[in-house]
């Protein structure tokens, strides 16, 4: 309650252009129409933590009483702990570096205003707060994993509590990102839909970590293997979303996206650090029974299949965190700037992609525990076909170039695949096939397909 009255004095202020706070100072204005004044309020960086504030509470609050009856358990117990200890420092910096109720010089009757690229689309009322959602949604999984290494409950049980969570707050990232990338491609220049700006790296690096975790926890749930590996990508996913927060709120990295600068960022970086340092110890701590007592026996198994593309979007988001602190590491060292631009991402990150879409058509059909070669080649043939024909298609309207034609190839070759698996769930469970957990993966699989047809045809 406490972060929602002060978001909405916040706004109050801000609407009714209260200049005698600072913050209203810096991005108000009578100017302003209503709706980018509204908006305003999370335009900066102070305005930015507070509704970071609110929106971890709403997480705190819900968890809370999700878990109501259960608090008492020591694994819940710990995982509240966590989450309130989050909170209280992201309350910390708002009460103190990052206060946007610090009191402006007096006389000051009007303000410049949002940024301008704030103020021509009606996107910055959505993106922003969706985005946010996403991000600090991150938290709850992560402290389930930290309190299942305190409380020594690293079991599968820990990873039912955060399946829902982890989804959810996935979601609302991937939803972000979207609409960043919606909104860059019609504000004029700002390249199009992506262009490796390390804000975007900044929310993209969480996602490739969440999306690892949300496919490599059905191994340690069907077999329970990985469980170093699950907890680590939850501790990585949380860490990124405070390392991103860092690079875009410090002013440390040039980004058209960045806003705002501060002296937030020794505070950020601190906290990066200590969940690192704190979660590696947990982690060691641990070892001996996170160690899985079973191995992946075969690369041609659907586990098998699950740790290439964990591999793979491993390498993805090194690639990607490399590219994006590469500058600060060169001027740190050498006290000369560089940019690190788009061809470096995607000469590193094209071949990467074309491999997952090849192994997001074949994991599909392969069995658990088992070597699925003798079953692939009945089970790949229709998806073999779609992916000719997306290739000849592709072809006839005058496509060209090694890396598109293979993306139409393999985007069809993965959508044969998904398609198969859905007709196959209908027929089974009629319109029930569209749901649930694996048959909503291959839907979510159609729509990164898509993405990734629509990228190689720009």
């Amino acid at each position: 309650f406490m972060a929602l009255a002060a978001f909405a004095v916040m706004e109050w202020a801000m609407i009714t252009r209260d200049f005698s706070l600072l913050y209203v100072q810096k991005v108000g204005s009578s100017a302003t129409p209503a709706l980018y004044n509204f908006a305003a309020v999370w335009s900066a960086l102070e305005g930015s933590i507070l509704m970071w504030v609110l929106v971890l509470a709403g997480y705190v609050a819900a968890a809370m009483w999700w878990m109501r009856k259960r608090l008492n358990e020591p694994l819940v117990g710990w995982a509240m702990a966590v989450l309130l200890i989050v909170l209280a420092y992201f309350f910390l910096l708002s009460y103190g570096p990052a206060n946007p109720f610090v009191i402006g010089p007096p006389g000051v009757t009007d303000g410049p205003g949002p940024n301008p690229l704030l103020q021509n689309h009606l996107l910055v009322m959505f993106h922003p707060p969706i985005l946010y959602l996403g991000y600090v949604g991150m938290t709850v999984p992560f402290a389930f994993a930290i309190a299942a290494l305190i409380a020594g409950k690293v079991e599968d049980g820990w990873l039912h509590l955060t399946r829902r969570w982890t989804v959810t707050a996935w979601g609302f990232l991937t939803f972000g990102i979207a609409l960043g990338g919606w909104w860059s491609y019609e504000v004029l220049g700002w390249s199009g839909v992506w262009a490796w700006d390390p804000v975007e790296n900044a929310s993209l690096l969480p996602w490739i970590t969440g999306t690892a975790y949300i496919h490599s926890v059905m191994v340690q749930e069907r077999r329970g293997l990985l469980r170093v590996w699950n907890v680590s990508l939850l501790i990585a996913t949380f860490s990124l979303t405070i390392l991103g927060t860092f690079l875009t709120r410090s002013g440390v990295l040039n980004s058209v996206h960045a806003f705002s600068e501060s002296d937030i960022g020794p505070w950020l970086l601190a906290m990066f650090v200590v969940i690192v340092a704190v979660s590696l110890v947990l982690v060691y701590l641990r070892g001996d029974q996170l160690r899985a007592s079973g191995a992946i026996d075969n690369v041609f198994s659907r586990e098998g299949a699950f740790l290439v593309n964990n591999v793979l979007f491993a390498v993805f988001a090194f690639v990607v965190l490399l590219g994006t602190v590469f500058p600060l590491v060169i001027e740190a060292l050498q006290q000369r700037q560089i940019v690190v631009g788009e061809p470096f991402f995607d000469r590193l990150t094209i071949p990467i992609g074309l491999t997952m879409l090849f192994i997001m058509a074949v994991a599909p059909v392969l069995p658990w525990r088992q070597d699925g070669r003798e079953v692939m080649s009945q089970r790949l043939l229709v998806p073999a076909l779609v992916g000719l024909a997306a290739l000849v298609l592709s072809l006839v309207v005058g496509a060209s170039g090694v890396a598109p034609l293979l993306a139409f190839a393999l985007g069809g070759f993965a959508a044969g695949s998904a398609l198969r698996h859905l007709v196959r769930a209908v027929r089974v469970q009629r319109l029930r096939g569209f749901v649930g957990r694996a048959n909503g993966g291959m839907i979510v699989h159609l729509g990164v397909i898509l993405i990734c047809v629509a990228l190689a045809a720009s």
